[in-house]
This record gives C-alpha cells, structure tokens and sequence, in this order.
C-alpha cells in the first residue's frame, strides 16, 4: 500500500481547546518547610498523644502539689499507710480507702478511715487522700508529682547539656577533622568507657547527693552521644557544593558551621535529643532507687518507687502511682522524639 493511497481531510484533524488543556492541569498551592514539617507531625497520632500527656504532666507537675492541701514532707503519723481514697468516686465502691491486707488467716478487708466499731470515730472521715500514703503519713500524691518535677528538670538538663555542649563539640570535631577530631574523639572515648555509676559514686565523696550531683554526672557523660551523632552529619555534608562554595567566597569557618551545616542537620539534633530525655530520666530513677539520689525529705519518682518497694507486698498501691507517672512520661517523649523524626525526614518511616 502506498502513501498516495491516502488523502487528508481538514477535518481530519481537530484543535485541542482551552478547556481541554486545563482538564489535565492540577495547581498545588505552594507550602513553606515548616509547615510540610508540621503537617507531617500532627498526621501522627502517637506523637500527638505523646504531646499532650507531656503537657498535662507538666501543668500537674506546676499545680499538682498545691491541689491537695499537703505538703510533701508533711507527716501525720496517724495517718500512715492510708489506702487510696477521692471525692465521689468512693461511692462506686473504688478508691473509697479500703484495701485487702493479708493475714495468718488469709485476706481481710480494711479501711482506716473508718472504724470498724460503730461507737467509735477514726477522726478520718472527712480526710481524702488521692494516692493514699506511705508509712510516714505524707502524701503520696503530692510526693508523686514534686517528683515530677525532678524529672521533668532532668529532661530540661539533657536537653541543654545535648544543645549547649555535645552539638558544638560534635560540629566542630567534625568540620575541623584531622588532629583536632582525633583528640576529640579519643577525649569523649575515654569519658565514655567511665560508668555513670562510677562517676556519681566518686562525685557523692565531694559533693553531698542531690540535684546537683545528678546534674554534674548528666552534664560529665550526658552529651557524648549527640557529640557523635551531631559529627557524622557534619562528615556527610562538609563536601557538599555549597559548602566548597561559602569556601570558595571566602567564609569564616565559624559562619560555614554555624549558618551553612548547622540548619541542615538541626533537625536530626532535636530528634536525638528528645531521645535522650527518657534515658537521662531513667538515670535518675536508678540512682535514686539504689539511694544516691535526692535527699530526704525531697522525693523524686525513683526514691518514691525505692520506698514503696519496701512496702509493695503489704501496700502495694503506694508504688503503682509513681511507677504509672514515670512510665507515661518515658512513652510520652518517646513517641513525641519519633513523631519528630518522621516529620524532619519521611524517608526514615520507609526503612
């Protein structure tokens, strides 16, 4: 069959029209880095979650111990080992101050707050303990969330030590690189094959336990791993183009870490050290569990669970609340710091 066999019509062939063109034209309204980074977040519902028990921990750990109507080194002795009881809800039968205790004979109900002789009166009628309390008569509810507080400032420690100090160390160990990353490195690895144990044991012979104890061992050891993270992404990115080309224009070694490399990995810093936060808090709980934490009558989370354990096969609710807050608030920044981390890079919730 030849070409000359065909003939073209003119209206063979048709314009496509305006309004055909904009059927397969689709407009994406533009959107700002922080607001993608956003949006990915709050698509997370476990870092959503994670988000609000820690702000409701933090609004009870501000108003917690004054709600009560108790102080937490306050003891009442004939108020010792009082069992859970609020407002209302006794009426349901829970949370009315009983608890069963167990005897030679086997298990018997009991509330304190009620005498079991009609003609007599306990004086603890009208007295309301949410947490109940512990063997001293203090409150265990308002020990709990004062120390939430310690806890919560340990959180703010870790962060700071990360932020302030393992940052710099790991940007510039890295950028620098040759002999100054060598002493560096060896520098954090001989800091890092030292137990924190060790090092708070050695620091109680100087310095009495307390807050500042824990705070000095966080602030010796805490920073080594956000050293170590905040180096490797300077290693990836100190070759980059851009950064051969602030060289090239003749910018100050200061200016390329600080406004070049350090926005582009800000990002994985916050997720690390959000990370870092339940492993700090965790410390603390131990060291005070094993008794070098705060002092008596100051309470944190871990010597609160210390002293309940002693308590836990007669009393056992006195440790359930401090182990309950503890836990919710190691989740919590967990969920939060891996919400963060899929928000700052989507390729990582791939792998």
């Amino acid at each position: 069959m030849n070409n000359k066999d065909f003939e073209f019509l003119p209206n063979d062939f048709e314009l496509v029209g305006q309004e055909k063109i904009l059927i397969n034209d689709e407009t994406f309204a533009g959107q700002s880095y922080w607001r993608d980074l956003l949006s990915r977040f709050t698509q997370n519902k476990g870092a959503i979650a994670g988000l609000i028990f820690i702000v409701l921990v933090i609004i009870m750990a501000i108003f917690g111990p004054k709600i009560s109507g108790h102080t937490y080194d306050a003891q009442i002795i004939t108020h010792q080992n009082l069992a859970p009881r609020i407002q209302g809800i006794e009426k349901l039968g829970i949370f009315d101050g009983s608890e069963e205790m167990n005897t030679s004979t086997g298990t018997k109900l009991q509330n304190k707050y009620i005498s079991e002789d009609t003609t007599v009166t306990t004086g603890l009628e009208k007295v309301y303990y949410w947490f109940g309390t512990d063997v001293l008569g203090r409150d265990i509810f308002t020990r709990t969330w004062t120390g939430t507080r310690i806890s919560l400032y340990i959180a703010l420690v870790a962060v700071l030590v990360d932020m302030c100090f393992g940052m710099i160390y790991g940007l510039v160990s890295g950028y620098f690189g040759g002999k100054v990353d060598m002493v560096l490195q060896r520098f954090a690895e001989i800091l890092n094959g030292i137990p924190t144990l060790v090092i708070v044991t050695l620091l109680i012979l100087v310095i009495k336990p307390g807050l500042i104890t824990i705070t000095i061992a966080l602030a010796i050891t805490g920073w080594i791993g956000m050293s170590r993270i905040a180096r490797a992404q300077v290693l990836k990115l100190k070759e980059q183009e851009f950064i051969l080309a602030s060289k090239t224009l003749g910018a100050k070694n200061l200016f390329i870490i600080f406004k070049e490399i350090l926005p582009n990995i800000f990002g994985q810093l916050i997720v690390m050290s959000m990370f870092s936060i339940p492993n700090a808090i965790f410390t603390e709980a131990f060291l005070a569990f094993i008794g070098l934490g705060v002092p008596q009558p100051l309470a944190s989370l871990g010597s609160l669970i210390s002293d309940a354990f002693k308590s836990f096969t007669t009393h056992p609710y006195m440790i359930v609340f401090p182990v309950i807050v503890l836990a919710v608030i190691m989740l919590s920044f967990n969920l939060l710091a891996d919400g963060l981390r899929d928000a700052f890079d989507p390729k990582m919730k791939e792998m």
